[in-house]
């Protein structure tokens, strides 16, 4: 009896890190030619001092022989060298599942259908993001916050970074009980990320404190989203859960504060400290208020804000 003809599958080429701040993120290789560094115009960058700033590059090519596209990795005469599956090389064909050494980091080369990279994918965001609101995790949001500084920093472009934290949580916990008071936290999270722009990130950093940074964004623009985020939630119903349905509804306030980049620091990890003594200077003076750490001038802020860049 013969066998059914199985249906071909539509195999595509990616690059897949299995280390490092981008884990299981398939990238994949259209381009005729990708180039791997740490250079901010590297078509895969990988933020990693060991990594030269164009450290790599891998071409298509034809292979006159079987007709197939070849996937060639080339190193640049990089400083800590590239290996392919524990050998150091300089030019090499790369075989479905090799892996690639670069720096700290490591990468497979991949054939991958449709359902692969539906696959990587789920796992990249179960690994970077909270599941209970769907935001980033902290750890996620300090890699793309040290990504964001280089950035801006290349571009001499501002942004700000936000502390948040929900006031009195504990008393939602014990009045409601932990279903409501988890309950209230993903709500919380998705209106943070609707008062969000595009480009613009947020994550949930563990019990009922979030933080975001927003791109191009100087002091007087991050104080009106701030001050937004706060009376939206000031004003927002949150459920309150009974028998896992929701029965009634409750109200929590929000204290936020918040640094500017470059102005306060241009050093990522200082950002967030400085936006959370700002937080707890809000806490202290009456809570349910915005605060910056370095405050503006009555002139500043009258001043008529420029629309933030697209």
């Amino acid at each position: 009896m013969m066998k059914p003809e199985r249906l071909k599958r539509d195999l595509r080429p990616a690059l897949v890190f299995l280390s490092g701040d981008l884990i299981a993120v398939p990238i994949p290789l259209e381009r005729e030619e990708v180039i791997l560094g740490r250079a901010l115009g590297a078509d895969v960058r990988i933020n990693d001092i060991q990594v030269s700033r164009r450290h790599a590059k891998i071409n298509k090519v034809p292979n006159a022989e079987t007709g197939e596209i070849d996937f060639i990795l080339t190193d640049f005469g990089s400083r800590n060298g590239t290996l392919v599956n524990g050998q150091k090389i300089t030019e090499e064909v790369l075989q479905n599942g090799d892996k690639i050494t670069l720096g700290e980091h490591i990468l497979r080369f991949d054939l991958l259908d449709e359902i692969d990279r539906e696959y990587q994918r789920q796992i990249h965001r179960l690994i970077s993001h909270d599941d209970l609101t769907g935001l980033l995790s902290s750890r996620s949001f300090f890699s793309e916050l040290k990504r964001e500084a280089a950035r801006a920093k290349a571009e001499e472009r501002p942004f700000c970074v936000l502390m948040m934290d929900v006031d009195h949580f504990k008393n939602v916990n014990d009045t409601y009980g932990h279903l409501t008071g988890s309950k209230t936290l993903e709500e919380i999270g998705g209106s943070i990320i609707g008062i969000m722009r595009s480009g613009d990130a947020a994550a949930r950093f563990g019990g009922e404190e979030f933080a975001a940074f927003l791109l191009d964004a100087e002091v007087p623009q991050a104080m009106v989203a701030a001050e937004r985020i706060r009376s939206v939630i000031e004003a927002q119903n949150f459920s309150v859960i009974r028998t896992g349905k929701p029965v009634d509804t409750h109200h929590v306030t929000i204290s936020i504060g918040i640094s500017a980049f470059p102005f306060d620091s241009s050093d990522p990890i200082e950002l967030v400290e400085m936006a959370d003594s700002a937080l707890y200077r809000a806490k202290r003076e009456g809570r349910n208020r915005v605060c910056a750490y370095h405050d503006l001038s009555d002139v500043e802020l009258n001043t008529t804000l420029a629309p933030r860049r697209e």
